[in-house]
């Protein structure tokens, strides 16, 4: 009895390899996945799942499926926190993944509606694969920022959780990085006809190696003193509404302007930079397409940067290792100096870039990649901290379910709707950026505002806290 006492702390400790493993293989595959199937959805699906609409009808319905995922996130959020919060981390981050890597996997296995007989039948299975997505995706980020910060040793909580941000820009590498090789290796014709498939396909081995170590971990301290305590709380959602419902707002605002920021950095970025320059130039590559501009098509024509698509792929690529390294960064950073002081200078900091867009996009290739340098990096220093800061904001037997529904919802306020906004902006401005800068701004300057109104986090009880 006394040496099963002696070896059973031992056996209780997740070590920091793997819990960097564990925490940062989900979040990967989550923003590898955003990508793929984003460059799915405008490059092959339309044709594949809606050969017999028109291009228009066929790209938006293509952007709907894609928009499934953020109505399920928050639904996600609630089911896996409510597990996460009664059962655990270890198997509610098993089962997240495992659901998330099951669809990514088969929609890659999917026939196309050009198949006789699957013309319904694909696009309603790709619109179930893609609500299961975002109904693990729902779960994993907070999942994995607990496994992170539970498992941290005293004052290193900040640092610990940037491993599951990492993922952001690690998944953002993969995922372009393989298109970039096809697109290289890869006829316009063998891409079309089982090329995009490749991309789904090899996330499963993300998701073994996830599986594998996920399968291995124990559970955090700090539920397993939840449940020493008898504090479980029977049904998680209800128990944070009503006791924490104020973190609940201010989370969901802290992280708003990160999310926008991401999203514009690269959707946006991206959509402006290689569209065409002069109309003659966007008339020449939609005749090259076989599809001539419309009249109506002419009349809403705005201007981008000029950039083939495989350029500004390098550029971001560029871009998103400044983002890394600054995630990074961050972590010392808000350790150091606190969550919440922190945040409030790179808030400031993206204010002030949102007022840039117009003299650096203007500036030639030098001012475009200062702005992604700029953009990505401010990106690594507002997201890094917030592995740390919004499972913070709650007390340990609701937050699971807390940090995921504020991460959640504010994925809707901004991500969901930062890249239409955008384009509506861009083209209102006449192809200028300059009110999707201010957009930025905008958006920052109430995540400023909510970080004024919240205390700092950093010296709190993060294991015995409860509600």
């Amino acid at each position: 009895m006394s040496t099963s006492q002696k070896v059973e702390p031992a056996a209780k400790a997740n070590t920091k390899g793997r819990v960097i493993v564990a925490s940062l293989i989900g979040t990967t595959i989550e923003f590898y996945d955003f990508y793929v199937y984003a460059t799915a959805a405008v490059l092959v699906f339309p044709a594949l799942f809606f050969p017999n609409a028109d291009a228009a009808t066929a790209l938006l319905s293509s952007f709907a499926i894609f928009g499934v995922a953020f109505v399920a996130r928050p639904l996600g959020s609630i089911v896996f926190g409510h597990f996460g919060d009664k059962v655990g981390r270890k198997g509610t981050l098993v089962a997240s993944l495992l659901t998330m890597g099951i669809a990514t996997f088969l929609i890659g296995c999917l026939p196309t509606a050009l198949v006789p007989g699957w013309v319904f039948w694909a696009p309603a299975l790709l619109v179930v694969m893609r609500f299961l997505q975002g109904l693990a995706l729902g779960g994993e980020w907070s999942g994995a920022a607990l496994l992170a910060t539970e498992n941290a040793p005293d004052g290193k909580r900040a640092i610990w959780g940037t491993f599951p941000q990492l993922g952001a820009p690690i998944g953002f590498i993969l995922a372009n990085g393989i298109f970039l090789a096809m697109s290289f290796g890869l006829s316009t014709q063998q891409f079309q006809a089982w090329g995009w498939r490749i991309p789904f396909l090899l996330s499963a081995v993300m998701v073994m190696v996830g599986l594998y170590v996920r399968l291995k971990l124990v559970e955090t301290p700090a539920f397993q003193k939840v449940v020493d305590q008898g504090e479980v709380s029977k049904l998680p959602v209800g128990r944070v509404f009503k006791t924490s419902w104020r973190p609940l707002i201010l989370g969901t605002f802290v992280m708003l302007a990160t999310y926008v920021l991401f999203y514009l950095m690269t959707t946006f970025t991206l959509s402006y930079g290689t569209a065409a320059s002069s109309l003659e130039s966007a008339k020449a590559k939609a005749e090259a397409g076989g599809k001539p501009m419309t009249a109506d098509a002419i009349a809403e024509w705005v201007p981008g940067l000029g950039y083939t698509r495989n350029e500004f792929l390098i550029m971001l690529i560029i871009g998103v290792v400044f983002f890394g390294i600054f995630t990074l960064v961050s972590g010392p950073l808000a350790e150091k100096y606190g969550r919440r002081k922190t945040l409030l200078w790179v808030t400031g900091g993206i204010i002030v870039f949102g007022l840039t867009f117009v003299p650096l996009f203007g500036a030639g290739l030098a001012g475009v990649m200062t702005l992604l340098i700029l953009g990505f990096s401010l990106m690594g220093l507002t997201f890094g901290p917030m592995g740390a800061l919004l499972p913070e904001l709650f007390p340990t037997n609701v937050r699971y379910t807390g940090s995921a529904i504020s991460y959640n919802m504010s994925s809707i306020l901004g991500a969901a709707v930062a890249p239409f906004i955008a384009v509506a902006l861009w083209q209102s401005a006449n192809g200028s950026p300059v009110l999707v800068g201010v957009y930025l701004s905008a958006m920052a300057v109430l995540t400023l505002i909510a970080l004024v109104i919240m205390k700092e986090t950093r010296d709190l009880e993060y294991t015995s806290n409860v509600s």
